[in-house]
Parts: C-alpha cells; sequence; structure tokens
C-alpha cells in the first residue's frame, strides 16, 4: 500500500504555476521530436510526478524508446534500456559481485558491479518475454527502491521510474505478468497509431536529411520537492466517494456492483487503485495549475488505472468485451455526489 507519515505540504499558486509552467515547457520539447501522443505524454509525466511506475502497451514503432530517453535528456538524468529475452538473468538486470585482486596485497575481495537498474528512468523493453524469476527481480527493485546482493543494500537512487513494455500482438513465447504483479504499476498506458494528419508528418519529418538539433534541458528538477507538493493538492470527500464508489464497482462479488459487471468481470481492483486514482488525480490538477481536484480528473485517469486491474471473464471475451469497454461503462453509470451532500 501507499502510506505516507509525512506531514502534507499544502501547495501555493506560485508553486502551482511553476508545476504548469514545467509542464507545458516539457510538452514544448518533447514535441520537436514525438509528433501526437499528447495522452501518452500527461500519463507518464503524471507517474513520474507521483513517484510511481507504469506499463506501457503499443505495437512496435511507436516510437516508445525515443520517448523515454527524450524524457531523461530534458530532465537531465540517465535512461537506460534493459531488452528482456528469455535467457535474461536477474544478475543481468540488478548486477553482481565478481572476485577480484588486489595488486599489491595479492588478496582478493568482492566487488558489486552495478546492473542497469541503477539509473532513474528504466525502460524495461517486453517485459513479458523473460521468465517469471527474472520479472520479480525488476518488480521487487520497483517496490523497494533498492537491491540486495551478497547480504548488502544498495539503493536506488531517486528519481527511480520504470516504464516496462509489452507487445499485445506477440504472445508465443511470452511470460505474462500476473494480476498481482501488474497492480504493482501505477498505470498502464495503451499507444495507439497516429491519426491520418499526425502518420503523414511522422513520414514527412523522419525522411528528411538528420539534423543535430536537441532538446532544451530543464535546470535541475526536485523531484522529491515535486512529489510533495502534488500529495499536498487538497481533494474534497466528494472526490474521494467519486474514486472509492467507482473502484468498489469493479468487484463482481459486491452488492452494490452493477449487473453487468457481475456478467463480464471475473476479478475487480483492489484498493491500491483508489489510492492511484486520488494520486494520479492530484497531479494532473497540478500540472495544469489548479488547486482543486474534480471528478474530471478522475475519470481522465482511470483508465490507465483500472484497464490492468480488471480481469474479464469468458463471457465477456466471447462478446468481445474488454477492460477499456467495461471502464467506459462505468463512467457512464457512476454518478458523483454534490458538496453540499458533504457540507
Amino acid at each position: 500500500m501507499l502510506e505516507s507519515t509525512e506531514r502534507r505540504v499544502e501547495p501555493t499558486p506560485d508553486d502551482l504555476k511553476r508545476l504548469a509552467a514545467m509542464r507545458q515547457s516539457i510538452l514544448t520539447e518533447i514535441q520537436k521530436v514525438i509528433i501526437g501522443q499528447r495522452d501518452v505524454i500527461d500519463e507518464m509525466l503524471i507517474a513520474l510526478f507521483v513517484g510511481a511506475h507504469a506499463l506501457i502497451v503499443g505495437v512496435p514503432g511507436l516510437a516508445k524508446t525515443l520517448l523515454i530517453h527524450t524524457l531523461s535528456e530534458i530532465f537531465q538524468i540517465t535512461f537506460k534500456r534493459i531488452q528482456f529475452t528469455p535467457d535474461l538473468m536477474p544478475s543481468d538486470i540488478i548486477g553482481t559481485d565478481v572476485i577480484e585482486e588486489d595488486p599489491d596485497t595479492r588478496r582478493r575481495h568482492f566487488t558489486f558491479i552495478k546492473g542497469p537498474i541503477f539509473a532513474n528512468i528504466i525502460l524495461a523493453d517486453e517485459i513479458n518475454r523473460t521468465p517469471p524469476k527474472t520479472q520479480a527481480a525488476l518488480l521487487e527493485a520497483m517496490q523497494e527502491r533498492k537491491v540486495t546482493v551478497g547480504g548488502v543494500d544498495y539503493p536506488l537512487a531517486p528519481p527511480f521510474f520504470v516504464l516496462a513494455t509489452q507487445n499485445p500482438i506477440e504472445q508465443e513465447g511470452t511470460y505474462p505478468l500476473p494480476e498481482a504483479q501488474l497492480d504493482r504499476f501505477m498505470f498502464n498506458i495503451l499507444i495507439d497509431y497516429p491519426n491520418a494528419e499526425e502518420e503523414k508528418a511522422i513520414i514527412k519529418q523522419t525522411t528528411l536529411p538528420q539534423t543535430n538539433g536537441q532538446v532544451q534541458k530543464l535546470e535541475k528538477v526536485d523531484f522529491p520537492w515535486i512529489q510533495k507538493i502534488v500529495r499536498g493538492v487538497p481533494v474534497s470527500d466528494h472526490v474521494v466517494d467519486y474514486a472509492s464508489r467507482l473502484v468498489r464497482a469493479t468487484r463482481s462479488n459486491h452488492a452494490e456492483s452493477p449487473d453487468f459487471i457481475r456478467e463480464w468481470v471475473s476479478w475487480g481492483a483492489g484498493p491500491r487503485a483508489g489510492q492511484y486514482l486520488i494520486l494520479g488525480a492530484k497531479t494532473r490538477a497540478a500540472l495544469r495549475g489548479e488547486f482543486n481536484v474534480s471528478c474530471d480528473d478522475i475519470r481522465a485517469v482511470a483508465r490507465p488505472v483500472l484497464r490492468h486491474r480488471i480481469v474479464p471473464n469468458f463471457t465477456a471475451e466471447s462478446e468481445g468485451i474488454n477492460a477499456n469497454d467495461i471502464i467506459q461503462r462505468l463512467l457512464d453509470i457512476i454518478s458523483e455526489a454534490s458538496d453540499r451532500e458533504y457540507a
């Protein structure tokens, strides 16, 4: 569970103006190299500023690596790409102890050689192509923010942001992440094909002579400060109630669940979904310079928060119903309470 024992820091109007200006600067720089994908970029920024991780689902060739690398350049933080394969071992990710000999004393000792996980932004490419043991090593590091080798803990320096990708069109030879492990990711971000105008612009821009143009880097970003600020954004009781009812309605064994949930859903979202709905909504509001969280903010982050936490059953799959369809039905029928009910 996500817990915080620190005193909440109330953001000031200047704090929110600063965050909104930062978001706009980031979007401006990213658009120099990435065409479209505005929602995807916003969802990545929300997860990064919350201090959480995200799963990206999209077919090859949609600039996932370029987008993430561009973010790391803008923030001036380190980036590593790990290509997951069936023979990848946990030590290939976290590192390992090796025996070295002192040239003077000839005495041997263990030295820890850090793996690629010791970076600020990690692209775990095709995470479902590696066996569960290696997946578990990555997910443990994501949760604990440290790795342990030979009984020694090695902390991962903040910010530590993992973007894991899955290819939806290749299932042979894959090891899908179990639902309990998927729950560790704040967002499930879908990257879809560009629209017609965007695709023409991509084709035109990427077939011109290469230039040396680079994105403008931001000044050093205080990520712990951002995380404290977004957590301090006020949220009213009626917004929390709306998020809670939305999550509880996904569970087929609850009496208040709609009939279509009991008909189509094997398993619904747990309490972590409600936490991420509120944190995502807070961050979305803060990045737009807004001082209060609305139910519109909850609805905006509902799909990436819930789509990997709802497990459709065989009946839904046979009828062509997926998690996105179920979430849309819930958003259509779950109403928000008015502020006066909580006055």
